[in-house]
């Protein structure tokens, strides 16, 4: 039985929480899929996971955001909340190193959602693939709701 299937690579929810479709997140970069194609979850709970087995390519220095690279090259943007970079790593701690090797749902990042939230900034959590030129028929949950690494967000497929 052919498999149509097995060029099909998933990723994980990177933390348990509620969809929001791309469009509907307030930062320009990413509702117009400047940065990239994905999706976001708006989290609820503090540990942000990997969404694919990959090596961690680069934790900003802020610890709000990560990209992780797959086997086959895609790299995946992590980027936890809207404009948290303007809290120079407050409530973001740090699990893993650049260069680490994780599995799906390894823990990457911890967060302080209570801080975060109450200096008015919004956790949306974005997971979009950086590099298009190298995927096609990228597919979005339609799901509301997911459970971290036990529900896929993406699908794509590699050119």
């Amino acid at each position: 039985m052919l498999n149509i299937f097995r060029d099909t690579f998933q990723v994980m929810s990177p933390v348990n929480g509620n969809i929001v479709n791309l469009t509907n997140v307030p930062d320009r970069m990413f509702s117009e899929e400047i940065v990239g194609k994905g999706i976001a979850v708006d989290p609820l709970e503090d540990i942000i996971r990997s969404p694919i087995d990959g090596k961690i390519k680069l934790i900003f220095d802020t610890n709000h955001a990560f990209v992780v690279t797959s086997k086959k090259g895609i790299e995946l943007l992590v980027h936890i909340g809207i404009d948290t970079i303007e809290l120079n790593g407050e409530g973001f701690k740090r699990l893993v190193k650049e260069g680490d090797f994780v599995k799906t749902g390894d823990p990457i990042i911890k967060i302080n959602r209570q801080e975060i939230v109450n200096k008015g900034y919004k956790l949306t959590t974005l997971v979009v693939i950086t590099n298009l030129e190298n995927v096609k028929d990228v597919i979005c949950t339609r799901d509301t709701c997911v459970f971290g690494s036990k529900n896929f967000i993406m699908t794509y497929k590699i050119k």
